[in-house]
């Protein structure tokens, strides 16, 4: 239960960021930076609300889904996508390695893979879906007199 809540948390971190940066104008760092302190400064003041390894976790999440929300507009405007590359953010850091512990940059480095693969994803989906449309009116076009 705890895990899904962290992925869940992870979806709200990447949405929020960019509903406050694009929608309600505040920008990229203003947002991610108002957003991450409300969050942290909440479980910092009230340890005991949830359990010790969300209390711990919740905010390193937001924090680092934050970022994800920092993309611009012109990259992407899907509220959908953004959910879904804080969702994968949230399934790596749950199952992330701590080897890499004392190291900086994870959470910043995180979230770049996560949105680059969402992207990427996305993208090449839209690709296939152009290619069978084009490959659909070719065949439309070739065969058009055949109908009758």
């Amino acid at each position: 239960m705890n895990d899904l809540i962290l992925i869940l948390v992870g979806a709200l971190g990447a949405v929020l960021t960019f509903y406050v940066s694009e929608s309600l104008k505040q920008g990229a760092v203003r947002a991610s930076a108002l957003l991450s302190l409300i969050v942290g400064f909440f479980f910092y003041a009230f340890p005991e609300i949830l359990d010790p390894y969300l209390t711990k976790n919740i905010p390193l999440v937001f924090a680092g889904t934050s970022f994800i929300g920092m993309v611009s507009a012109q990259v992407t405007k899907s509220y959908g996508l953004l959910a879904i590359a804080g969702f994968l953010f949230g399934i790596v850091y749950i199952n992330k390695s701590y080897f890499f512990d004392g190291y900086g940059g994870a959470l910043g480095t995180l979230a770049c893979i996560a949105l680059l693969a969402t992207l990427g994803i996305y993208d090449r989906g839209t690709e296939s879906i152009k290619t069978i449309k084009g490959i659909w009116l070719v065949k439309k076009d070739i065969f058009k007199g055949k109908d009758k």
